[in-house]
């Protein structure tokens, strides 16, 4: 089954992974202490906005370190606004109702979490919702098919292997994925490019 991008959030951990058929050629690098989806050198050239973004942001507020993770642009105002000292669902819910769902030719859903040691929050923006969740488990939501977020079942308990978990997943199309592991004593991210 091809569901797009996806990300699954849980307390302390999650991971976003690229599944895409018409932009395969990409891959996440880290840059400025965040990581980015970027096209590969091979990558045919493009002025699609949707193609590179900030996939992970990591912020601290009143010491507790939180990561957002999501599937484009919207990433970043998340980061400022939950550096900032918004609630995480007030800093998802403002920036995907800002932003709106990528117009595109699918009306692409943006989705997002905010994740810290003891909490995670998970949204996504669609033509015809806004939903954002506190999450007590595993939880998934991606841009197609599965755009409501609902139970996932995530073995891994660590940044790389949430990568790559996700990056092997059943999900068709895999080009690249991230991964952050959120505790009390800092945040750990992982790359897996499929390489």
């Amino acid at each position: 089954m091809y569901v797009g991008r996806f990300l699954v959030a849980a307390p302390g951990l999650a991971a976003y992974r690229v599944s895409s058929r018409s932009f395969p050629n990409r891959k996440v690098i880290e840059r400025d202490g965040s990581l980015t989806v970027v096209p590969t050198d091979d990558a045919e050239p493009t002025d699609n906005p949707y193609v590179s973004y900030n996939c992970l942001r990591t912020v601290e507020r009143d010491g507790e370190e939180l990561a957002v993770i999501g599937n484009g642009s919207h990433v970043d105002p998340i980061a400022e606004k939950a550096g900032m000292g918004y609630p995480a669902r007030d800093a998802l819910a403002a920036s995907l109702l800002a932003l709106d769902y990528e117009k595109d030719d699918y009306d692409t859903p943006r989705i997002a979490a905010v994740v810290g040691a003891e909490t995670a929050f998970i949204g996504t923006v669609r033509r015809d919702a806004l939903l954002v969740h506190e999450v007590t488990e595993p939880t998934v939501v991606a841009t197609y098919e599965t755009d409501s977020p609902q139970a996932f079942d995530l073995d891994a308990e660590t940044a790389e292997a949430a990568a790559a978990e996700l990056y092997d997943h059943a999900f068709e199309h895999a080009v690249c994925a991230a991964g952050v592991a959120v505790d009390g004593d800092g945040i750990e991210t992982a790359i897996h490019n499929g390489e």
